[in-house]
């Protein structure tokens, strides 16, 4: 890998890796000097990604006074690990959208992709984002004649819904098809350019940024929030969680399954191998490639591999995914590896409105799935729009309370009956060994210590931290992710750093920390 190391001013994310958008200077001129504590505003936002800024921002420029809150740094979330693919199509296909929804559910799924997209445009253009922001045509295509079948279905139903798509006779890349066909009007951005664009116009509106601010506690009384982190109290009549899933114990926790998806920045031998467009395959989990140049260099950005988080072995996904690209493509150099993370929802259409049986003007945006730029846009299209008393088209299509007794409803079972096996097979297997003496330096796993499971890291040099491996979310046992060095929660996706930190996730609190002899 080239030596592609931070300085203190580069954002962080929620990985030990780092992915290509954090190479570059970000500067956002101090919001925080504008805080003021007993300040009643009109709406807070918790997350400093795509959604929260975007949410932010339409409020703010409509005369809402809003202040957002950031638990690390702006981007350190899902927005700072995404491939940023701007698509008018979705992980849940027309296809998906007309049997599982209707016809109209899907006519509006594409209206909503259309208008996320050229939000995005319009925001950039606006506020003179310069975020690499470009058209480029996306490619979907069959491998098989089976999957060929699907790809007809999904042609035929994009149609339907008003998308516009053709036949097409390329597929983007070097890999062999039987079938292809190409989104016209697709796109790709340098996601934390566009999102710190958006947050320096947002603070120039009069926002207000926190940053380095964890949520801990909300109460709601008197129609006012008042939610508190370590330092600072916070009140506002509106409370928006812009945080890939809602924290705490709640109905959505089992609407959502987490997965984490894997991407390779690779550097290539030949200039004439750089896909010029975006490019899907139609595997299960697939494949998705475009490119991108980063101070000056170009970069073929290849991901996939998706699995359940704390499932699967990180490493082994970042080998296989290396492999299929090298059966393809003739590699100078593996430049990045990164993973992220993603909620995906049992009937999948994210869930943007208020929270079901939380306080009064409470809101959510959860379940991406893996489209969250546009979905991440389009949320914060239609909270603003319903705190200013605005109705939304899609409201009603992603509401978080919709009950749907058939789209989803085999996925949800499979999704919950893995959680409540995790609640008590992580408990009573096998130990994967015996000896802390055993453990390799710069790893970490569960081990049995005096008859309890502790969560054991050790360092290059010996020291061991030891943690209870008890997810403070719900109980679950965590895993440990040595791609990313962390400790990740099979069950709802809560991420901990190797001290027990929460990185992310619907976690409030840190693994206890173990003290041994």
């Amino acid at each position: 890998m080239e030596n592609n190391t931070l300085n203190r001013d580069q954002p962080l994310r929620d990985g030990q890796n780092i992915s290509p958008w954090q190479k570059g200077e970000f500067f956002l001129d101090n919001a925080a000097d504008i805080f003021a504590p007993g300040t009643l505003y009109d709406t807070l936002i918790v997350g400093g990604g795509i959604t929260g800024l975007t949410t932010a921002l339409l409020l703010q420029t409509q005369g809402r006074q809003t202040i957002l809150a950031e638990a690390r740094n702006i981007g350190f979330g899902t927005t700072g690990g995404t491939t940023a693919h701007l698509n008018t199509f979705f992980d849940a296909t027309y296809a998906d959208a007309e049997s599982d929804f209707s016809q109209e559910a899907a006519r509006l799924l594409a209206s909503c992709g259309k208008e996320a997209f050229a939000l995005i445009d319009s925001l950039a253009k606006q506020f003179s984002i310069n975020c690499d922001l470009e058209y480029k045509d996306g490619y979907l295509y069959a491998e098989t004649q089976e999957e060929a079948k699907v790809l007809q279905e999904i042609f035929d139903a994009s149609k339907r819904a008003g998308v516009e798509v053709e036949e097409a006779d390329t597929n983007g890349v070097k890999v062999p098809f039987v079938k292809s066909i190409v989104f016209k009007k697709q796109g790709q951005f340098h996601p934390l350019k566009y999102i710190f664009g958006l947050a320096q116009a947002f603070v120039e509106a009069g926002g207000v940024i926190l940053e380095n601010t964890f949520i801990k506690e909300a109460d709601f009384q008197d129609e006012v929030h008042t939610v508190k982190a370590d330092k600072v109290i916070i009140k506002a009549k509106n409370l928006v969680y812009a945080t890939h899933i809602s924290p705490g114990l709640d109905i959505l926790d089992i609407r959502n399954a987490p997965y984490r998806s894997y991407v390779l920045g690779l550097r290539l031998k030949n200039e004439a191998d750089y896909p010029q467009h975006l490019s899907y395959d139609s595997k299960d989990p697939y494949h998705y490639y475009r490119t991108h140049e980063i101070e000056g260099k170009k970069y073929l950005i290849l991901g996939g591999e998706d699995h359940k988080t704390g499932h699967e072995d990180p490493e082994a996904a970042f080998k296989a995914l290396e492999e299929y690209a090298r059966k393809y493509y003739d590699i100078d150099a593996v430049a990045f590896k990164w993973s992220s993370q993603y909620y995906s929802p049992s009937d999948q259409l994210p869930y943007i409105g208020e929270l079901p049986g939380g306080a009064d003007n409470t809101y959510v945006a959860i379940g991406y799935n893996g489209n969250g730029m546009m979905f991440g846009t389009i949320s914060g299209k239609i909270i603003s729009d319903m705190i200013i008393g605005k109705q939304s088209p899609y409201q009603k299509l992603f509401s978080p309370s919709r009950i749907k007794p058939v789209a989803g409803f085999t996925e949800f079972v499979k999704e919950n009956a893995d959680v409540a096996y995790r609640f008590i097979a992580d408990r009573f297997s096998a130990d994967k060994i015996e000896s802390l003496k055993e453990l390799a330096p710069g790893t970490g796993t569960i081990v049995k210590y005096e008859g309890d499971k502790l969560a054991v890291y050790k360092d290059d040099a010996g020291n061991i931290t030891a943690l209870s491996p008890t997810c403070t979310h719900a109980g679950c046992i965590v895993n440990f992710n040595a791609a990313e060095k962390s400790w990740d929660c099979p069950c709802h996706g809560g991420r901990y750093d190797i001290n027990g930190k929460v990185i992310t996730g619907p976690p409030r609190r840190d693994l206890q920390n173990i003290a041994i002899q």
